[in-house]
């Protein structure tokens, strides 16, 4: 009972003033302090924030933790309590006389009374004072392997911390490494995307300027024969005389040497040689370039 009353006391003490809670307060993250311990914490930093993980607190009005206050009016009185049976257990429970003696055969602290029965009789005693003094060195010695103990377990409880954050380090590190390596790989697409839109750019002005050309060729010969047909109808339209006048002129100019214009061949976008195979060749370069990245 006092191991786990002392182990209570701990978890009822405020982290600011390190003693039982008086008057507990609650705050929205969920830590309790004592009010007035909570208050002359936020009045010396002019903060009002949590003093374990600096969460800001927006309410004017504490709310008191009913719970936790409850819990410590009901330690406090049963360590009370404990502590009045501990003072009546400092006498002996058949005689009631002060236990002043301890008794080697059966462990136990007697009276002088105890003396006198034969439960104790031809009994190795020693004074009270003396025996809790032997007996605390002994427990003293006997604690020397659990505090070894514990240290180790401090000791591999901090290489796991190190290694905990070094396996955070590592995770970082190797984060940055694979997005710099994809990134590579971006890049290389985003170049062989704009090579190949250039090349088909290129490709489209090229026979676009070849169109415009043939185009402007086809133009000007339509308006030099525009020009021969309104001539010659212009002609055929005059009176008679004039007309046989100039008939020789006339004919000369009627007749058309012109070739008739033919459609020309390959000059369509060549769309086979910009997505043929297009992802097996740029696998293919990726391949090359990865093999020696």
């Amino acid at each position: 009972m006092a191991v786990r009353t002392s182990s209570l006391g701990e978890e009822l003490c405020c982290s600011v003033c390190c003693e039982i809670f008086k008057d507990p307060v609650v705050l929205g993250c969920s830590h309790s302090f004592c009010r007035v311990c909570l208050q002359r914490c936020w009045e010396e930093k002019s903060s009002r924030e949590c003093p374990i993980c600096r969460r800001k607190s927006s309410k004017e009005i504490l709310p008191v933790n009913l719970v936790l206050k409850n819990i410590v009016e009901s330690y406090l009185q049963e360590t009370a309590e404990s502590e009045a049976a501990e003072k009546s257990e400092a006498h002996c429970s058949l005689h009631g006389e002060i236990l002043q003696l301890f008794c080697e055969e059966d462990q136990e602290a007697v009276c002088v009374m105890c003396l006198t029965t034969k439960i104790h009789c031809n009994h190795q005693l020693s004074p009270l004072e003396k025996a809790t003094k032997d007996l605390k060195e002994k427990l003293k010695t006997a604690l020397n392997p659990i505090k070894e103990k514990l240290e180790r377990f401090n000791e591999v409880k901090k290489e796991y911390e190190e290694t905990s954050e070094h396996i955070w380090s590592q995770a970082q590190h190797t984060e940055r490494q694979i997005k710099a390596e994809f990134e590579k790989l971006h890049q290389f697409l985003r170049d062989e995307e704009e090579a190949r839109l250039a090349a088909l750019r290129e490709e489209e002005k090229q026979k676009s300027q070849t169109m415009k050309e043939n185009i402007d060729s086809i133009t000007r010969h339509m308006s030099t024969l525009s020009d021969k047909i309104t001539a010659i109808e212009k002609a055929m339209d005059t009176e008679d005389v004039f007309f046989l006048k100039t008939y020789k002129d006339t004919k000369r100019r009627a007749q058309c040497t012109l070739q008739d214009p033919e459609l020309l061949s390959g000059v369509l976008i060549d769309v086979a040689k910009h997505l043929g195979n297009l992802k097996f060749r740029v696998w293919e370069k990726m391949l090359g370039m990865v093999q020696y990245m």
